[in-house]
This record gives structure tokens, sequence and C-alpha cells, in this order.
């Protein structure tokens, strides 16, 4: 099959500290290859793949040093590209939300579009209403739940390289954060539950230039605790030591998290996850055998108490089973080989679209 890949340009695929999408995207691409297809990633200059590239930047966005950069105006010139050489592809796998969708009316029977963040926004609706042609994919079936009426195709699980991620049969005895500092994701929350335990906590995470400021008022006088280490922003070079040292991730989120890719990430080490019940949480953690799904603090310190009960090589299999990046690749070529069906969505009852 020839595919097509086309990723967001905000950081490199895959990127090179934080990010989901793209990091998904990379894997996704790689495994595809590996299992005998045709791949074409369009992507930034500094992509790393083993698919042809098609570069449409010359840096991922994020980390490019220019002071002044458009990022619409980067992904309309992609798309453009893309728009151009489509007659090479079988299939099209958008990964850009739906900012290609006028330019693609002519061929949604050759497009999938999987939607990779939370999709409670006001204007989404109306979107997805006036383009119900085009396939989507969910990447948990709770993300689903602000959009019902959607032409959705089916939900994939994500996956990731299982060869990337060290299992680490034993852990150090500290607590890991990992991923961003906003209020969503609980850093705070994950600092009040080390400290309750009385047990170390590492946190690696980014901090947007949204979140600088409820970094500065509420998180930075947090971290100034002998239990407390902050790391800042790693590379998945260093994720399997940062994960795999750590007795559990804790991830005490506050949102309607879509995926979560940190939580597979954790398990691929043999880690297990103290996750809150919100979002895709229940769909990825096997509560009692990966990890303890909790809700609040007092739960979530008393599941630190029982991890002696889980078993880390029992976990990293469990990882290997369900979101390696072949099972993932899988899951998309049965959806690839439906796309001109999924491209005519059943027409709505008036309940089903209001």
């Amino acid at each position: 099959m020839r595919i097509a890949q086309v990723p967001p340009l905000y950081e490199a695929v895959p990127p090179r500290f934080y990010g989901g999408t793209e990091r998904v995207v990379a894997h996704l691409t790689d495994a595809l290859v590996d299992l005998g297809h045709e791949v074409t990633l369009f992507a930034s200059g500094d992509a790393r793949t083993k698919a042809e590239l098609v570069v449409v930047r010359d840096q991922a966005i994020r980390l490019d040093p220019a002071p002044l950069k458009s990022d619409l105006a980067a992904h309309m010139a992609m798309l453009a590209e893309v728009r151009r050489q489509a007659r090479r592809f079988d299939v099209i796998h958008f990964h850009t939300d739906m900012i290609h969708f006028p330019m693609f009316e002519d061929m949604p029977g050759r497009t999938l579009t999987t939607l990779h963040g939370r999709l409670d926004l006001k204007d989404l609706p109306g979107v997805y209403r006036r383009w119900p042609q085009f396939p989507l994919v969910s990447i948990s079936d709770d993300q689903r739940r602000p959009l019902p009426f959607a032409n959705w195709a089916g939900t994939v699980l994500h996956g990731m390289a299982e060869q990337i991620y060290d299992f680490r049969p034993k852990s150090e005895g500290y607590l890991a954060f990992l991923g961003r500092i906003s209020p969503e994701k609980g850093p705070d929350r994950a600092i009040a539950i080390a400290k309750r335990l009385g047990k170390p906590l590492k946190i690696a995470a980014k901090i947007d230039a949204a979140d600088r400021a409820y970094f500065h008022d509420e998180i930075e006088h947090l971290l100034d605790h002998p239990l407390i280490e902050f790391i800042g922003e790693i590379g998945d070079h260093e994720k399997s030591d940062f994960l795999g040292g750590a007795d559990a991730l804790l991830f005490p989120i506050a949102w309607p998290e879509p995926f979560g890719l940190v939580m597979i990430e954790a398990m691929a080490c043999g880690t297990p996850v103290i996750a809150y019940d919100c979002g895709s949480v229940p769909e990825v953690i096997e509560d009692g055998l990966t990890g303890f799904i909790v809700r609040g603090e007092d739960q979530a310190v008393a599941a630190a108490r029982r991890l002696g009960e889980l078993d880390r090589l029992a976990i990293r299999r469990r990882f290997e089973t369900r979101f390696s990046a072949t099972a993932m690749a899988r899951r998309y070529l049965d959806l690839y080989d439906r796309l001109e069906e999924a491209s005519a969505p059943p027409r709505l009852t008036l309940a089903q679209s209001a």
C-alpha cells in the first residue's frame, strides 16, 4: 500500500524533547515500513524516518530560533505539497486536526484523519458537521464524547517502538512525573502525593510559554523541598533511565486526557502508573495489573503503598501486547482497507445531529 503520513510541524518527527503527536507518527511510519508498505512522510528536515521523506520546512517550528514564524503558513505550504503529490498515494493519513478539509474535499475516501487533541472546544462541532465526509480516528473512546455525531471510522490506541525503551526489573525508590507543567496535568498534586508518602519525586517536564505564570505562581515554590527534584524537559534517550528507575509514574490529571502517551512509555519500562480516573485512563491502565486507577489524593497515597503487588515484567508484557508500534500499525491498516466505506457517513437522525 502507498501511504502518506502528514503530521503537524510543531516538533520534529520524532521530537527531540516533549511531543506526542509527532512521536506517534514517527513510530507508526517506521512500523508501516517494517510491515512492507511504501510510506512517504511529509515533515521538517530534522525528521528521522525509515520512510521516504518529503521536506516541507527546514526545521520543526517550536525549536526554530527564528523570532518571527507563521505556523499557519508552514502548514498551508505543507498541505499544498501533499495535494500536489496526492495521486501517488492510496491513503493520505492526516494528523493535522481539520485544517486540510477544504483542500481535500474531492478525495475524502482516500484520507484518514486522526484527532490527537481534546475535542470539547466551542468551534469544533460546526467544522465536523460541515465536513462529515472525512473518516476520523479517535485515540480513545472517551475522546469522542464531545462529538458523538462525527464520522468516526474507529479508535486506535497509540503504540510505541518497543526497542527504544529498556525494561527495568528493579526501581530506585522514587516517584516520577513526566510531561508538561500545566494545571490540567497536576504537578502540584504529584508533589502533594510524594510529600505525604515521604518519597522522592523527580519531575521531568516542559514549561510552555502559556504556562509560565502558572509555574512561577503555583509550582516553583513547591520545588524548594528536599524530596522534590525538578529536572526539566528530557528526550527519548533519557526516558528509560528516568521512568525505569521509578517505583511508579504519577499521572494525577484533571482534564479529559485524549490518550496520555507517558502512561505507555512508563509501562514499556516495566513501571506501574498511578493515574486519576479521567479521560482515557481506564482504556489504557488495567487496574491492579499495569497500575492503579484512583480518585483523589487519598486513594493515590493508598495505591502507592500497594505497588509491591504489581509485577514489572507483566507490565512490560502488556505494553508489548497492547501498545507496540506494530500493533498500532496493524490497527490502522485495517482502517485503511475500509476508507471508501468510511468516507460515506450514514444519514443522521435529527436526534443524533442535535
